[in-house]
């Protein structure tokens, strides 16, 4: 009898030793601003993928091609992060762009030299914006710091590509924007979401070459 009464005092411990373990694991799970961003980044990233191997196929400018190629390189290794990242944390991801970012990638795929470069250019300027913005807002206002470290490694990835895109698209006679991503001016006007759904992207437009829609590639 004495036996089973330390086995009952030694069960009730193990079980009040596992409830701080517990409340301390669900604590640390993601919250909805750090899973939210981890899988709308990890679009950006399979869109960015997608349009860089576009850029070296269909581009008629070289810097177009290489800028393309930079970014297949850059963008697949970001997202081998956010896989890594998102799987330790247990957040689902998607396994394809979002339906705007594939509406980009199909309208590029219909055009062709200089028309095509001054598109992927402008689409490639408004994602990255947005991108940019969603990262600033994951380091501000996430709460996983795996999520938060990894949103402030995107960003000066993030930066150098959109620095690089308005170097080109002043060679190409592209509009950019009237600031810089950190700025308040954003060159979509498209009404997409940015990641996570958390930043709003104000009203300031740059025209699209060729054409009245341009929705942005980088964000969901």
């Amino acid at each position: 009898m004495l036996g089973l009464k330390r086995l009952g005092l030694l069960a009730a411990l193990v079980v009040v030793g596992l409830a701080p373990a517990a409340a301390a694991q669900a604590a640390a799970q993601p919250s909805t601003q750090d899973a939210q961003y981890l899988q709308a980044l990890h679009q950006v990233n399979l869109a960015e993928i997608v349009m860089g191997n576009v850029a070296q196929q269909k581009g008629q400018n070289q810097q177009v091609k290489d800028l393309g190629k930079q970014f297949v390189t850059d963008h697949t290794q970001l997202d081998q992060t956010v896989q890594s990242t998102a799987q330790q944390l247990n957040v689902q991801l998607p396994s394809e762009p979002t339906a705007d970012e594939q509406k980009v990638i199909d309208r590029l795929n219909n055009l062709s030299g200089a028309e095509f470069d001054k598109a992927w250019v402008t689409a490639e300027l408004a994602g990255h914006v947005q991108a940019i913005q969603a990262t600033q807002t994951e380091i501000s206002q996430g709460s996983e710091q795996s999520v938060v470290q990894l949103a402030q490694d995107a960003l000066p990835v993030l930066q150098a590509h959109y620095d690089a895109l308005v170097a080109l698209a002043q060679t190409l006679g592209v509009p950019v924007p009237q600031a810089t991503p950190t700025g308040t001016a954003s060159p979509g006007g498209t009404g997409t979401p940015s990641p996570g759904g958390t930043t709003e992207s104000p009203g300031t437009e740059s025209p699209s070459p060729g054409t009245t829609e341009t929705p942005a590639p980088g964000v969901s």
